[in-house]
């Protein structure tokens, strides 16, 4: 598939230096059927071909309850990948729009969101859940925090769940975003547009729009603050020498 060896390389990287996947282990990608999710689903069943450490993987998705939403084409992927797909319906977006009328809707949507694919993962068997945030988001979320709550703090690349007896990954954390469009556009992959009313209107597309301003003016700036994440351990980020070569990486596609 069109370039998914550089997709692989930074997915590869990021499993083995925290760890990510050990022999044995069944992963469930929480797949929205974004570009992300769809990128992560991808280079993990590759991945599961040649990886020392063998694993089982499936996919699932949470159906929030939006009309016209149609996985049809994401589970004609996971056929042709070899991934078992599994779709939970709720009625998250009933609840959230219609019942409860929420005026800040994302975060509540964000937690209904993930105890339903930790159930999901947990029923299937699985002891871990993948998760599709990549280089960008590490900044976002790491700005958001400090902006909008005034304190330094990040995800984590692996996050074990006590009340769930479950662990969360993130394959991707040194994966740029314009790396992961670029590679959903040429493989074509069966984006599933998301048709929730607060899409693009948020504070993380705020802080998104914020730094591509800031990149603009000062280049290099997302990979000193990712940087500065590594170096200061902020959610449990080491720094590996991966940062170098994301840095090279990033210098050698301007030129």
């Amino acid at each position: 598939m069109e370039n998914i060896k550089r997709v692989l390389s930074y997915v590869r990287r990021a499993v083995d230096d925290y760890k990510m996947i050990a022999d044995g282990d069944n992963l469930a990608v929480g797949v929205s059927g974004g570009k992300d999710s769809l990128t992560l689903l991808i280079a993990l069943a590759e991945l599961r071909r040649f990886y020392p450490n063998k694993f089982s993987l499936c996919a699932i998705t949470i159906d929030m309850g939006f009309e016209r939403t149609d996985f049809s084409a994401v589970a004609g992927l996971c056929g042709r990948l070899g991934v078992p797909y599994h779709i939970l319906p709720t009625e998250i977006a009933k609840v959230i729009f219609d019942i409860r009328r929420e005026p800040n809707p994302c975060s509540l949507c964000a937690r209904m969101r993930r105890g339903a694919l930790h159930a999901s993962a947990k029923g299937a068997g699985c002891n871990k859940v993948a998760l599709g945030h990549h280089f960008d988001d590490v900044v976002e979320t790491f700005m958001l925090n400090l902006f909008f709550e005034g304190r330094i703090g990040c995800f984590q690349p692996v996050t074990y769940l006590s009340r769930r007896d479950i662990t969360l990954i993130r394959p991707m954390i040194y994966m740029p975003e314009k790396d992961v469009r670029y590679f959903a556009s040429k493989a074509k992959l069966p984006v599933v547009e998301s048709t929730c009313p607060a899409n693009r209107h948020t504070e993380r597309e705020e802080m998104k729009k914020l730094l591509a301003t800031l990149e603009r003016q000062h280049k290099g700036l997302r990979q000193r603050i990712f940087g500065a994440i590594l170096r200061g351990g902020v959610g449990g980020f080491c720094n590996f020498g991966r940062l170098e070569g994301i840095k090279q990486y990033e210098e050698e596609q301007t030129k």
